[in-house]
């Protein structure tokens, strides 16, 4: 496998989207068809939720298996350069969704967090607990 320089690592992370992912845009265009509406990536909220049904007190997180820690102890390995960095900028993320998860559901919230290999593969699965969810907090 070539190796990268660092500016075009730079580069590469830099291009990372915070908001509007592709996981993100799927699973709110099926909630949408199944007529729910939402708001995106509300800042007002602890966290900042991708999608909130800020009535029913509903939020939803969209995680990228890299930057939120999917199989950690597994993956923290394979990190080649810069390992010191990256172990505890991605163990960081992890325990501030963790600290996110907690305060909002102190503030009486449901809590909805899906990977984005689950989005991927199982879109209607996901929209499906989430309307359950919406529904239920009727």
């Amino acid at each position: 496998m070539e190796r990268r320089t660092p500016e075009q690592i730079k580069k590469n992370m830099k291009a990372v989207k915070n908001k509007g992912s592709k996981i993100e845009v799927m699973l709110m265009k099926e909630l949408w068809s199944r007529g729910l509406r939402y708001r995106k990536n509300v800042t007002s909220i602890c966290g900042k939720p991708d999608i909130v049904f800020k009535g029913k007190k509903v939020a939803v997180f969209c995680d990228s298996e890299f930057w939120h820690g999917y199989n950690w102890e597994e993956r923290k390995h394979d990190f080649k350069s810069n390992q010191e960095f990256w172990i505890q900028k991605i163990e960081r993320n992890i325990e501030r969704d963790k600290e996110v998860n907690a305060e909002l559901r102190a503030e009486g919230w449901i809590v909805l967090r899906f990977w984005g290999n689950d989005i991927k593969k199982h879109l209607a699965e996901c929209a499906d607990k989430i309307e359950q969810a919406v529904k239920g907090n009727e």
